[in-house]
């Protein structure tokens, strides 16, 4: 190296000393001290119940999971109510009542399979209680068990208690309620999306995870909010339409009971639909495991929330439980005792009942099945004389218990069948939001109802309160033209950090404009290769604009010194590929930097200096980001500059990209997350205006432009 060299290369060295000094908010080695960057949550943590301190407080927070739940399940907007097309057939009669098998059409062409059991005898109209079974099928056999159940005190009877999910159902129908036990998923005659897919899925798939050809738990579905869990919901809502449907059911006396997977279906139909008017979610009413069956997980289902909360919803109608030797043996003192103070406060704390038997195993027994009977006749006003007594009976035979038969062949399963019905049920949605905005008097807020409602349900927050950020000052520098800071941001409610950087004009006075710089590089992106600010910074400080970035989750600061991100961290619970077991219980990477975005815009709004104008810049990557960020806070941001650099959401094929976002293909894509900007000032950066967004945005009489470049947007 000769001397102009190697002073070429001290000075290079002196210039990237600068900019790491004053880039850098923490000491070397260090990282933001950020509750993200430790484990992730998953499907075994603590899901305690904090009950809110107001009946206003409690609503709020019940209207907000409804919605999240109906997001989570693929019901926002709901399925189209197709015709059910049931076929009722093949009765078997019993010592007081009768078994038919059913089928009808929950989707087109997808159909649900079961039993209906019917009083043998009633007067009028008679109380109606659905019955999702659980893991184990409807058919589910005790065998040569039953003997060492019955020593235990499990079950009483050998032949009817061989069948426990049937016992149920013909003690409810000999006690006048007709019941509806109906196949899960890949049980018995429920093969359309078989077994190894609903319940045991282990593996990618990769041939069904195209944009144009894909199947359940790919990035594709869930990016529709396409799951079985969310299948399962449907199938439930409209098996209770079925029990209404029929000519001998009081449609305003139905109850709903199922134990374990069959719970977790209990406990989310209660929640959603309000026909039910008493519930025995059974055996995951709980505030450990909280279900560990692809079935019962789906992406967002359980951020920040558990499954005792989710039975809270169906508050303040009459619910009760029991806990045993399993994940619900602490629900005595963590979980019940929240509900009773909930249905205190909102209701009757009669309403809602607990008793654990620890001697047994996870189970839905003669024990159990006996409070589910005195609890349905109480408040079913079935006015039977208690105690009520499970009877005896001779089991079904696999004849009559078989719903596919000769007259009424099995339909169609398989590949096929999953890739038509996701497909299907794609364009229903599609259709029916196109019709909705299509129809609407105003579109904007039309579309701020359907894509605008389900935005907010995935990424959970909008802007902070001026309280929840703290801010810690770290460095302050004074080049000629303009001031430099480094700060720390917390958003103290989830412990979150960000290192900040920060410019302020000195050479000309500040115009009261604040850009929020959002880069794919972190706040480095705000830096020319000089250790200054770049091209763009330096043009927006000579025009009296202040500029504000920050490292958001896994970019610059979070990363140490080589480390580089290029795919999300997966929960580590399960080995299974089902990305619920992650995005069930934590935020995508994608949107916790849609939080960071949102803290920084939400200090910005609450700064001292008085802040007349807030402008959003998405660059290098971060445009998807910003355009989400700012969709949520609307007018809060005067102007958005994104540059999309022609990025769609539907390209992606794997649920571990850096920038998957559960259900961004069914609420339009980026260009429906930038037709939520609408009417407030946009420019698009990097392709022309999309044209969903350019039809919402001529709607609202408003302009939205296109720019070459940033700096051209300014």
């Amino acid at each position: 190296m000769n001397r102009a060299q190697g002073f070429a290369c001290a000075v290079i060295c002196l210039i990237t000393a600068n900019l790491f000094a004053q880039t850098s908010v923490y000491k070397e080695g260090q990282r933001p001290r950020d509750s993200r960057l430790g484990e992730l949550r998953h499907l075994n943590n603590y899901f305690p119940f904090d009950v809110p301190s107001t009946t206003a407080a409690w609503e709020a927070r019940r209207d907000q999971l409804r919605m999240r739940l109906r997001v989570a399940l693929g019901l926002w907007p709901q399925p189209t109510k197709t015709p059910l097309n049931v076929k009722i057939y093949g009765k078997s009669v019993r010592d007081g009542f009768t078994i038919e098998k059913v089928n009808f059409e929950s989707y087109p062409g997808h159909f649900v399979s079961g039993l209906l059991f019917r009083p043998e005898k009633s007067e009028g109209k008679s109380p109606a209680v659905l019955t999702p079974h659980g893991h184990g099928g409807r058919m589910q056999d005790h065998g040569d068990s039953i003997k060492s159940l019955i020593a235990n005190g499990d079950e009483k009877h050998e032949n009817s208690g061989r069948f426990p999910k049937l016992a149920r159902c013909a003690q409810l129908a000999r006690m006048g309620c007709v019941t509806f036990i109906y196949d899960m998923e890949g049980y018995v005659d429920s093969q359309q999306i078989p077994m190894g897919v609903s319940h045991r899925l282990n593996d990618r798939r990769p041939d069904l995870e195209s944009p144009t050809r894909w199947g359940f738990f790919s990035a594709q579905a869930e990016m529709r909010m396409q799951s079985i869990m969310g299948v399962q919901t449907w199938n439930s809502i409209r098996a209770l339409d079925f029990l209404q449907s029929l000519p001998d059911v009081d449609g305003k006396r139905i109850g709903i009971t199922g134990g374990s997977g069959g719970g977790t279906q209990t406990i989310l139909l209660g929640a959603l639909d309000p026909r039910p008017i008493v519930s025995f979610p059974q055996g995951m009413v709980s505030t450990a495991m909280q279900g560990g069956c692809p079935c019962e997980n789906c992406s967002l289902l359980r951020v920040d929330t558990g499954n005792v909360e989710l039975t809270a919803l169906f508050a303040p109608r009459p619910i009760a439980m029991t806990g045993a030797n399993d994940w619900t043996k602490e629900i005595q003192t963590k979980g019940y005792p929240e509900l009773q103070q909930l249905y205190k406060m909102v209701g009757d704390v009669d309403d809602v009942f607990c008793v654990s038997y620890l001697n047994f195993g996870h189970n839905y027994n003669y024990v159990t099945r006996r409070h589910m009977y005195h609890w349905f006749n109480r408040h079913l006003e079935l006015g039977l004389k208690e105690p009520i007594v499970e009877e005896d009976w001779r089991p079904l035979s696999a004849e009559e218990y078989t719903v596919w038969d000769d007259d009424h062949p099995a339909p169609e399963a398989g590949v096929p069948h999953e890739v038509k019905l996701l497909r299907a049920i794609d364009q229903d949605s599609n259709q029916q939001i196109n019709r909705q905005l299509r129809t609407a008097e105003n579109k904007v807020d039309a579309l701020q109802g359907l894509h605008g409602e389900a935005l907010k349900a995935i990424v959970g927050r909008g802007l902070a309160a001026a309280d929840d950020i703290g801010r810690e000052k770290v460095g302050k520098f004074e080049p000629d033209g303009y001031l430099e800071f480094t700060d720390i941001l917390r958003y103290k409610p989830a412990g979150e950090e960000l290192p900040v950087a920060s410019f302020f004009p000195t050479k000309t006075k500040w115009t009261g404009t604040v850009v929020v710089w959002a880069d794919g590089q972190g706040k480095a992106g705000m830096y020319g290769d000089d250790g200054g600010p770049n091209a763009e910074v330096a043009t927006l400080l000579d025009a009296g604009v202040s500029v504000i970035g920050a490292d958001l989750l896994y970019q610059g600061e979070f990363l140490m010194e080589g480390e580089t991100l290029d795919q999300q961290r997966l929960a580590t619970t399960t080995n299974r590929k089902v990305p619920a077991y992650t995005y069930g219980y934590n935020n995508t990477l994608f949107v916790q930097r849609v939080h960071d975005l949102l803290t920084l815009i939400s200090f910005v709004a609450s700064d001292e200096h008085g802040t007349k104008n807030i402008v959003v810049v998405g660059t290098n990557g971060a445009g998807p980001v910003a355009a989400t960020a700012r969709a949520l806070v609307g007018g809060a941001v005067k102007t958005a500059i994104i540059d999309t650099q022609g990025f769609r959401f539907g390209k992606i094929t794997q649920y571990d990209d850096v920038d998957f976002l559960p259900g961004a293909i069914k609420y339009g894509d980026l260009p429906g997350i930038l037709a939520l900007h609408a009417p407030h000032r946009l420019i698009v950066v990097g392709e022309d205006v999309p044209a969903f967004t350019k039809a919402i945005y001529n709607a609202a009489e408003a302009r939205v432009e296109s720019a070459s470049t940033i700096i051209d947007a300014f």
